[in-house]
Parts: structure tokens; C-alpha cells; sequence
């Protein structure tokens, strides 16, 4: 079978780990922080990384491109964590993070995770999301796996629009906020009641933000 390395910080999931990949009759490396990380990968070569984000000496994503910018992300890494946020997980994925695991880990999700990290081969390539299959729920595991997608709906121009993650963050955000209020407008048939609603918005705060993403607002019906 394969050789995982599994890098947490945390002696219980390790332990945990270790004990349900074992039982899959993988060989384990266990590593506690960063610098025991970097020394697994030179002794063991492992054909699976299991990456946690937050660590004490150098967090996951900062260990992900050391790997990456050295030519050592040779193998599959799957990213793990209870607290990341969208920004983070989209972050690991364009340095090449294969999949993201949510803490607290599900048996089922850690092997499905692991049978495709190990069926696959890395491969680099941009990450692009559509307007048309965003959501306010949307978790950061359903980012980086394109998993548990709501059904793409026929809500014009703007359903097909892509974002580009070379621009400026700020630059980024705002093409991607627009996109998302239009989303939603479309979505609710104009309503700024529900789109407020929908979003966690107060409706004048909504209406100001709008305004200042030009978001067109005399297109098609406006609610109340």
C-alpha cells in the first residue's frame, strides 16, 4: 500500500489517523510540526501529505510552497483544519493542494480523501470559480473539493463569469462581490428585501454596497 505522512499538531489526530490508515494497511510518518514535516519527506518520500494548516512553528500553507517552490510538492498534499477560511483554502489550492479536510474528520471523508489523492497525479493548474454555482453556505471544503455543488441555474451573463486569482486581492474581491450580488438579485427576481435577507445584510448597507460595486440596479424588478 502507500506511504502517507501525516502532519498535525495534535496528538489525538495523529494517533487517530495513524490508527484508521494503518487498518487500511498504509505504512504512516507521523510529524508534529513543520520541521519534523520537512525531514519525513526527505527520509520517506511519501506518496500522500496530510497537511495541518495551523501549527505552532510554521503553519501548513507556508510549509505547502516551501515544498512548491523547491520542487519537493511531488506527491499529493491534502490540507487539514478546523478554522480556515475561504481565502486560505483558495490560497492552498492555487500553491497545488489537492483536496481540504474539515475538522472534525469524518472516517468516510479521511478515505475517500486518500483513495483519490492516491489515484491521481499532480498537476498544476489555476483555480477559477463560477458565479453560477456560488453560495453564501458554500464550506471551504466544497472549494477545494468542488464537491456538494448547488445545481448551476440560468441567471444570465453573470452566471458564467470566472474570477482570475492573479489580479490584486482587493481588485479580486470586488469583481467577485459584484458577480455575487448580481447572483443573488437575479436569484431573488430583484427583491433587495430578500437579497438582504439572503446575504446578512441591513438594506442600506446592501443598497450602499451596490452602489459602490456599480452593480446595475435598474435591471428588471426591484422589491421592497
Amino acid at each position: 500500500m502507500a506511504n502517507i505522512l501525516v502532519v498535525d499538531d495534535e496528538l489525538g489526530i495523529r494517533d487517530l489517523l495513524s490508527e484508521i490508515l494503518n487498518d487500511e494497511g498504509h505504512q504512516i510518518e507521523l510529524a508534529e510540526n513543520a520541521a519534523q514535516a520537512r525531514a519525513a519527506r526527505l527520509r520517506a518520500r511519501p506518496d500522500l501529505v496530510l497537511l495541518d494548516i495551523w501549527m505552532p512553528d510554521t503553519d501548513g500553507v507556508t510549509l505547502l510552497k516551501e515544498w512548491s517552490s523547491s520542487g519537493q510538492l511531488t506527491m499529493p498534499v491534502i490540507m487539514m483544519s478546523g478554522h480556515a477560511t475561504i481565502d486560505t483554502a483558495v490560497e492552498a489550492t492555487k500553491i497545488g493542494a489537492l483536496a481540504f479536510l474539515e475538522k472534525p474528520i469524518t472516517l468516510q471523508k479521511l478515505l475517500k480523501a486518500v483513495e483519490q489523492g492516491l489515484t491521481k497525479t499532480v498537476v498544476r493548474k489555476p483555480v477559477v470559480f463560477n458565479a453560477a454555482v456560488l453560495s453564501s453556505d458554500l464550506t471551504v471544503e466544497a472549494i477545494m473539493t468542488g464537491g456538494a455543488l448547488p445545481a448551476p441555474v440560468d441567471l444570465g451573463p453573470q452566471a458564467t463569469q470566472s474570477f482570475s486569482l492573479e489580479k490584486p486581492l482587493r481588485d479580486a474581491r470586488d469583481e467577485f462581490e459584484k458577480a455575487y450580488f448580481e447572483f443573488h438579485l437575479a436569484k431573488e427576481g430583484g427583491s433587495m428585501t430578500r437579497v438582504a435577507e439572503k446575504t446578512g445584510l441591513e438594506r442600506t448597507h446592501l443598497y450602499r454596497k451596490l452602489k459602490q460595486l456599480g452593480v446595475d440596479l435598474s435591471r428588471g424588478k426591484r422589491g421592497t
